[in-house]
């Protein structure tokens, strides 16, 4: 009887490791697939043992410490992402990548409608973008609106008023740092996001400026035709 027990814990527990592996292949998600990877590599180990089936054993002393490592991984990935979507948009870290050039008045960086190919961050001097009338200040970064461009073009022309320094950096390496740093893909896509917000502020203010010019003018219109 001991040993009819004992072969039915076996087999329970090669059934529990054949229904988690199944388990774990329907997963549609990285962190769920993990955990029930973990838990089929322990119990598959487990039965591997008892049973001593030492190919099976080797795959699972591979794969355990493989799949909690990912999970390690993918947690704190999250947890850089969250924290990277409550910091400040803060792009002092990006100038180790960047590439320092002095700038002289009167110097256009970029037209409306070229080519976009990189984007700067001021550190002295003044600049401005010509179409919208807006003044940079120092420590800004600008240019980056041609990378989520379709076309890649130039959206506004970015002039020099007062000689100063630039750092810049081109989409070629803008697209590494993405992809090899979630965090910076986060800060990137807070501040396009951040940018294109400000920019409907601007134009939604500009049409409530310009309701009240055209309702202010009205009667004036009216006295006049009268």
């Amino acid at each position: 009887m001991s040993w009819l027990y004992s072969l039915t814990w076996i087999d329970a527990l090669g059934w529990l490791g054949a229904t988690l592996t199944i388990t774990g292949s329907a997963m549609r998600t990285i962190i769920p697939l993990r955990c029930i990877g973990i838990a089929a590599n322990s119990v598959g180990l487990t039965y591997a043992v008892v049973m001593n089936l030492y190919p099976s054993m080797t795959v699972n002393l591979i794969l355990l410490p493989l799949n909690s490592m990912r999970l390690y991984q993918m947690i704190r990935l999250i947890r850089q992402v969250r924290q990277a979507s409550k910091s400040d948009l803060s792009m002092e870290w990006l100038k180790p990548f960047m590439t320092r050039r002095k700038v002289e008045a009167g110097e256009v960086l970029f037209a409306r409608g070229d080519s976009a190919n990189c984007m700067f961050y001021t550190l002295s001097g003044r600049y401005r973008l010509k179409e919208l009338n807006i003044e940079l200040l120092q420590g800004q970064v600008v240019g980056e609106m041609g990378f989520m461009s379709p076309d890649n073009k130039r959206t506004q022309t970015l002039e020099c008023l007062e000689s100063g320094e630039i750092l810049n950096i081109s989409y070629d390496e803008v697209r590494q740092l993405y992809f090899q740093n979630p965090e910076f893909g986060f800060y990137f896509l807070r501040l396009t996001s951040e940018r294109l917000f400000k920019n409907m502020e601007r134009m939604e203010a500009e049409i409530e400026r310009l309701k009240r010019d055209a309702a202010e003018a009205a009667p004036l219109k009216q006295m006049a035709s009268a």
